[in-house]
C-alpha cells in the first residue's frame, strides 16, 4: 500500500507498518521461538491464533507431488501445507516480545529448519496423539541441536486422551521437559504454552548460572 504526502501531491512515500504491527515502545527484550512438529499437527493454527499481528503464512495447496511422499494418514481432509515458514509475534508483557517461527512439517522441507533455528532460544513441539510417530524425529533433531523445548499436546477433537506420564514414556522424554495441554485454536491456551516455555528457559538459565 502506498501513502502520499499531504503537502506534496503526487509524491509517493514509503509504506510503513500498520499501527497495530508497530512494536510497543516499552519492549526491551525480544526472543525468537520456533514452533515445530510433524505434518499437520497444528503449527500454522497456533501461530495464527496467538499472534497479535497479522501472521505471515506460506501455505500452498497440496498437489500430486506429495502423493506417496507425505503421510496424510489421519489428516486426509488437509488441503494446504506450509512450504517455508509461518511468522507471528506476541507480547508476553510490556517488556518481552516473542517472535514465532513455525516450521514446515513435511520431512522433504526440513532442510529449511537450519535457518529457522538460527538464533532461537527455545521451541514448542506440538504433539498429535493420533499420530505420535510423526514427532519422534522432530524431538530427536531438537535434542541433537541442543535446543530447549516444551511439548504441547494439541487436543484435536476425537483424538485419544492419555495421561501425561504415559505420553512422556511413549515419547521417551526426560522428566525435566515440560508437557502441557494445548488447543492450537485457542489464543489463551497457546499463550499459556509459550509462557511454559519461557519459565522453562528461565529455569535452565538460573541453573546454569548457579553452576558457574
Amino acid at each position: 500500500m502506498d501513502y502520499r504526502s499531504s503537502d506534496s501531491p503526487g509524491l509517493e512515500t514509503c509504506a510503513g507498518p500498520r499501527s497495530e504491527d508497530v512494536l510497543p515502545a516499552s519492549a526491551t527484550a525480544a526472543v525468537k521461538v520456533v514452533i515445530v512438529g510433524g505434518f499437520g499437527v497444528g503449527k500454522t493454527t497456533l501461530v495464527g491464533s496467538v499472534s497479535e499481528i497479522r501472521p505471515l503464512t506460506t501455505e500452498e495447496p497440496m498437489t500430486q507431488a506429495g502423493v506417496g511422499v507425505d503421510d496424510v494418514a489421519g489428516i486426509e481432509h488437509k488441503t494446504e501445507t506450509t512450504v517455508a515458514m509461518d511468522f507471528g509475534r506476541i507480547s508476553i508483557n510490556d517488556q518481552l516480545v516473542l517472535y514465532l517461527f513455525g516450521t514446515p512439517g513435511q520431512e522433504r522441507f526440513w532442510f529449511l529448519w537450519n535457518g529457522l533455528f538460527e538464533g532461537a532460544l527455545g521451541a514448542v513441539v506440538l504433539l498429535d496423539t493420533r499420530r505420535m510417530d510423526v514427532s519422534y524425529d522432530v524431538i530427536g533433531r531438537l535434542e541433537e541441536k541442543g535446543v530447549p523445548f516444551v511439548v504441547g499436546v494439541n487436543r484435536f477433537p476425537q483424538a485419544p486422551r492419555y495421561p501425561m506420564e504415559q505420553l512422556r514414556a511413549a515419547m521417551d522424554l526426560d522428566a525435566s521437559v515440560p508437557m502441557v495441554d494445548c488447543d492450537a485454536r485457542d489464543r489463551a491456551s497457546c499463550r499459556d504454552t509459550l509462557l511454559t516455555l519461557m519459565r522453562y528457559l528461565y529455569t535452565l538459565t538460573t541453573a546454569s548460572t548457579e553452576h558457574q
